[in-house]
């Protein structure tokens, strides 16, 4: 079922009266479907892929189901409407949902999108170019393996990627992805409820103009000596030096006893490198005496900076949706347990009932499961074959995982 604010509150018994849920969806129902929609004019049909109401393959409950990417090389969309707008204001936007790649993921996107658009959100036609407030969540791609981060900024009307890569879970497990932005200009991004990223929106993002520029009214003096070496006014080329040619006739080449000047031509002796020949003639260099060593354009103060203290209100207007808008090469990635709240608190108390509740148990399973594709690889082997040291997980659990 899909969790409205009171039934958490009731369920949770401790839930902060002023805490608002804008959405909380676990895909538990099989209605799921109608509170989402499927962009039909995004892509043609047919790179289009479908999504799978599944717990997928290895899971902590079997009843507890979410959606999954279901056919290689196709583009997935999808997007709901939040219960109530957010409006980016005093409190904290936080974003939180999980993600379990069962297919050992070598090239796809896995994150989620906070929209705006109210009522005029066309969900049929939301794709790529449609506007979005958030980017968050995971991307690997070969060797790029990411948490996007990439915020709305309505100074500059761009998408701002944060500056630093923000590293993601790469195994076939199920993992938790929450980002926090908060109103002291501040984001934060939890893996599985742990920090690994944080910071000062200015210093993470390019949000505002460097605060220092160099002088445009200063530029390098003419005579300035920035040439720490010179060649040695006394160092002169010797009078003989190009008297040696490059290449020499080989002394010790002999010509052939079989060799007939009629048939085979005159005999020219092979050339080899002259040991004598001193190539290009360059002067000593010196130390230069004039030398003031690098110049350095001064810098000044930028007259144009300015501190923006709504950087964090990436929802100004109000967000009104999410959505996934992706594209896998290889499929099988499962979404669960979204929920965009202004509470830390609540998405931590919204993971425990959720992520972590299933946690152990999908472990326990993948393993058996694991350990069984071991076992049958292992009775098919021939005896003195040790080959299995070498295979990986996903050699192991197959294509089908």
């Amino acid at each position: 079922m899909k969790f409205s604010a009171l039934a958490l509150t009731a369920a949770t018994c401790i839930a902060s009266a002023s805490a608002e849920f804008f959405i909380t969806e676990n895909f538990n129902d099989d209605s799921w479907s109608s509170r989402w929609t499927v962009p039909t004019s995004w892509k043609p049909k047919g790179e289009m892929g479908a999504w799978k109401h599944t717990a997928g393959e290895y899971y902590g409950d079997a009843d507890d189901k979410g959606i999954q990417t279901s056919e290689d090389a196709r583009f997935y969309g999808l997007s709901a409407k939040l219960d109530k707008p957010f409006v980016s204001g005093d409190k904290p936007l936080v974003i939180q949902y999980s993600v379990k790649h069962e297919q050992n993921l070598d090239c796809g996107g896995a994150y989620i999108k906070l929209l705006p658009g109210g009522d005029n959100f066309d969900a049929k036609s939301f794709g790529g170019d449609t506007p979005y407030a958030v980017m968050f969540g995971p991307d690997i791609c070969g060797s790029n393996k990411r948490t996007h981060a990439i915020l709305h900024d309505f100074e500059k009307d761009d998408n701002l990627l944060i500056k630093k890569d923000v590293g993601t879970e790469t195994d076939d497990l199920t993992h938790l992805y929450t980002l926090i932005v908060s109103p002291d200009n501040t984001i934060e991004v939890h893996v599985d409820n742990k920090s690994v990223r944080k910071g000062a929106l200015d210093d993470e993002f390019d949000f505002l103009l460097e605060k220092k520029i160099k002088d445009p009214d200063a530029s390098k003096p003419t005579d300035w000596v920035d040439n720490a070496k010179m060649p040695d006014p006394d160092s002169k080329k010797p009078d003989d030096w190009d008297d040696q040619p490059e290449e020499i006739v080989d002394p010790d080449a002999k010509k052939p006893e079989d060799w007939d000047d009629e048939d085979d031509g005159e005999w020219e002796p092979p050339m080899i490198d002259n040991p004598d020949f001193q190539g290009e003639w360059k002067p000593k260099m010196i130390d230069n005496p004039d030398y003031k060593g690098k110049w350095e354009h001064p810098m000044i103060d930028n007259p144009d900076y300015k501190y923006n203290d709504d950087m964090y209100k990436v929802c100004r207007d109000g967000c009104t949706h999410v959505g996934f808008e992706i594209w896998q090469v290889k499929t099988g990635t499962l979404f669960d347990d979204i929920i965009v709240t202004d509470s830390i608190e609540e998405a931590k108390e919204y993971a425990e009932k959720t992520f972590f509740k299933k946690k152990e148990g999908e472990k326990k399973m993948y393993d058996e499961q694991l350990e069984a594709k071991r076992a049958a690889a292992a009775s098919e082997m021939p005896e003195d074959d040790d080959y299995m040291g070498d295979m990986g997980m996903g050699d192991l659990m197959g294509d089908e995982f």
